[in-house]
C-alpha cells in the first residue's frame, strides 16, 4: 500500500481516475488533478511547502518532487511527464512539458510551456526556460526549439500513454 500521510493536519488530495503505485510515498500538502499517476518508488513530499499538479501529470519511477521550507513551492501544469529518477524541487513547470530521466530542476526555475528538459540535464536555480525549448546538459542550456511534431509525438503522446499504462494496474 502506498505511504500517504498528513503533515500538520494537511493530507494529500487527488482528482478522478488517478493511479498511485503501491510503494509510492505522498505526504502533506500535495494536490493532484485528474488522470495523474505516481509510479513505483516515487516520492512527493509536501511537508515543508506545497506541491500542486494539474491534470494528466505522471511522476515516474523513483522521481522525487519536493520544495524548500518557507521559500519555494512546486507547481506542475497539465500534461507534465517527470521521467524516471528525476528530481523536481521548488520550481514551476507549465503545461506540456517532458522532464527526462534523471534530470534535476532546482529552486525557482521556471519551465515554460511545450518544453523538453533532456535526460540528465541540470536546470540550475533561478533559470528561466523559454516556452518551446529543449534544454540539455550540465548546467542545462537551450539546444534547440521544440517542433510541433515533438509536442504531439513526444510530450502529449507520453502524457497520454501514462494514462493507458496506469489503467493496467486499476
Amino acid at each position: 500500500m502506498p505511504v500517504i500521510l498528513p503533515v500538520h493536519g494537511i493530507s494529500p488530495q487527488w482528482g478522478e481516475d488517478c493511479f498511485i503505485a503501491p510503494n509510492a510515498s505522498i505526504v502533506g500538502d500535495v494536490q493532484m488533478g485528474n488522470q495523474c499517476s505516481v509510479w513505483f518508488n516515487a516520492v512527493l513530499r509536501g511537508d515543508v511547502n506545497s506541491i500542486r499538479m494539474g491534470n494528466k501529470v505522471n511522476i515516474q519511477d523513483g522521481a522525487v518532487i519536493h520544495c524548500t521550507y518557507q521559500k519555494t513551492k512546486t507547481i506542475l501544469g497539465n500534461n507534465v511527464s517527470v521521467g524516471h529518477n528525476a528530481i523536481v524541487h521548488g520550481c514551476v513547470i507549465e503545461d506540456n512539458v517532458l522532464v527526462g530521466m534523471g534530470a534535476i530542476i532546482m529552486d525557482n526555475a521556471h519551465i515554460g510551456t511545450n518544453c523538453i528538459i533532456a535526460a540528465g540535464a541540470v536546470v540550475l536555480e533561478n533559470t528561466k526556460v523559454e516556452s518551446g525549448s529543449i534544454y540539455a546538459g550540465v548546467p542545462a542550456k537551450k539546444v534547440k526549439d521544440v517542433s510541433p511534431e515533438l509536442i504531439q509525438g513526444e510530450i502529449i503522446r507520453i502524457a497520454d500513454n501514462y494514462i493507458k499504462y496506469s489503467n493496467w494496474f486499476k
